[in-house]
């Protein structure tokens, strides 16, 4: 399992980055290719949080535990089976 960062919700509060405690997630600022992909909500969302989302810097160490699915306030995580 990994995680799956849902652009269009994400909000940057980093409640996953301070729950894991396996360093999977940054915070980082969007490029502009990457807000482009998002969706009229997303891009607004986006513009009003700074343009910064959670982006995944370790996903290889994930444990699957689902804290961050469960700390993420716009449920913008989930645990999807990895490829």
């Amino acid at each position: 399992m990994r995680p799956l960062i849902d652009r269009n919700r994400c909000e940057g509060k980093a409640a996953c980055v301070e729950v894991c405690p396996y360093d999977v997630f940054d915070i980082a600022v969007l490029s502009t290719a990457e807000r482009r992909e998002l969706s009229l909500i997303g891009r607004i969302r986006a513009l009003v949080h700074g343009g910064v989302q959670a982006v995944l810097v370790n996903p290889d160490q994930c444990h699957a535990c689902g804290l961050c699915v469960k700390a993420c306030p716009e449920d913008a995580l989930t645990l999807v089976p990895d490829p």
